[in-house]
């Protein structure tokens, strides 16, 4: 080594050494110190671990198939998350089967006596049709492109490393769930399941990966779906007479639905979310050319605001069948509920939405920004169950598109931020 070479570490270490005396760590560079005001000399991970992981998990198709007819689903996945986090001490990790090949991982980190905190995201994701080697990760830059980058495998690598490291820290003050959940992208059944049994964690708070730029998503819109049938008689098409034509019936019902509608954005707003909406979205009605129909089906969907419960359109949707019933002894139809999930609407004083703007604040300068969402997320399960919970995670962009891509940088940052909130919050008292 040259004299002038080692002048200059024996410099920069010194410089080092003293800006380290300044911060009044002892070593390391510590965001977060523990409950106990010690200091935390845990690593969660490089930016090259994070490349290789989320490259591990791009690479393992885990398409839903309730999207794609044959897709393999998430199983695949499922059980290479889980071989990875056994080899961890201190993480415990299950498999919970939902439907036959297609399990959640559920890992937890015991620590000391501190709160519980649930992190939650998705496996699956939804088709690659028109992508060029979708599970081939691609980096250009700070982004990382391949199908699942950024919707959501991302937030799984967060999740992964995050766990690793609170069972690394040997006095994690808590206790830290992961969930790994399927099929978000279809019926949820995945996070559902968990709910289902959400006693045996007993969580005080819950974070959903979700890429939200390290901001805040605390309220979005319920989701609502609902089948109307009318009907009519069917005759041969000359004889019009005898002939009901129940596509005609449905004609009247969609006039009165837009009406519904037009009626939703005239109610007060949400301060986030804004009005209500609902919409027809598919319609089919008719056997053949030359006959009258007998029956017509529309399927409608609704986005429901804080306040806007699935019984109250259900009800107001009956009434219109109701009304037009009334002006016209013959027509019959009816309406069904196919699905219905509540909206999120979290209180901005909830311990886990203090923890998260503290911490955020600390790394970024600035506290996040308190978002509404119109699209429904796993995030409203939690809180049915009585569970805060706020959407919280990286950044990317190009979900479902050909083209989808996670920020590297972003997902660095996140990671660590996401260790000191889990710190922060299971620290505190529960």
């Amino acid at each position: 080594m040259s004299e002038g070479l080692a002048w200059w570490r024996r410099r920069s270490f010194l410089t080092i050494q003293s800006a380290l005396a300044q911060l009044g760590c002892d070593g390391c560079v510590c965001r977060a110190p523990s409950p106990t005001g010690k200091c935390r000399t845990v690593i969660v991970a490089t930016r090259a671990e994070l490349i290789a992981t989320l490259s591990d998990l791009v690479a393992i198709n885990s398409i839903n198939p309730g999207l794609v007819a044959g897709a393999p689903g998430e199983g695949a996945l499922a059980l290479a998350i889980a071989e990875r986090l056994r080899r961890t001490p201190g993480i415990e990790v299950e498999l919970q089967e939902v439907e036959p090949g297609r399990p959640n991982v559920i890992a937890t980190v015991r620590g000391g006596p501190g709160r519980t905190l649930l992190l939650n995201g998705h496996t699956d994701t939804v088709g690659v049709a028109g992508m060029d080697a979708p599970f081939t990760a691609r980096i250009e830059g700070d982004r990382l492109y391949a199908r699942g980058a950024s919707d959501m495998k991302d937030g799984l690598t967060a999740m992964i490393h995050v766990l690793e490291a609170a069972a690394r820290s040997g006095d994690f003050p808590g206790t830290l769930v992961g969930t790994f959940v399927l099929d978000e992208e279809y019926a949820s059944i995945g996070t559902q399941a968990i709910c289902d049994v959400i006693e045996r964690w007993q969580p005080h708070g819950a974070l959903v990966l979700e890429g939200t730029n390290l901001e805040m998503t605390v309220a979005h819109k319920g989701y609502f779906a609902a089948e109307i049938e009318t009907r009519g008689r069917a005759v041969h098409g000359s004889d019009y007479a005898a002939g009901i034509d129940a596509i005609c019936y449905m004609g009247r019902v969609l006039v009165e639905l837009e009406q519904l509608g037009n009626d939703y954005l005239t109610r007060e707003p949400h301060p986030m979310l804004g009005p209500s909406s609902i919409h027809a979205s598919l319609i089919s009605g008719g056997r053949e050319l030359n006959s009258y129909p007998d029956r017509c089906t529309l399927q409608l969907e609704a986005r429901t605001a804080t306040g806007h419960s699935a019984e109250q359109v259900l009800a107001e949707l009956q009434a219109m069948l109701d009304r037009l019933a009334a002006a016209d002894p013959t027509f019959t139809g009816e309406v069904r509920l196919l699905f219905a999930r509540d909206p999120l609407n979290v209180p901005l004083d909830a311990e886990i939405v203090r923890t998260v703007s503290a911490v955020v604040e600390r790394e970024r300068g600035r506290p996040p920004k308190h978002k509404g969402g119109s699209g429904w997320t796993d995030t409203a399960l939690f809180t049915a169950v009585g569970v805060p919970a706020v959407l919280f995670g990286p950044h990317g962009e190009g979900a479902h598109s050909l083209d989808e891509w996670a920020d590297l940088a972003v997902l660095e940052q996140f990671t660590r931020v996401l260790y000191s909130v889990a710190v922060e919050f299971c620290g505190g008292s529960a």
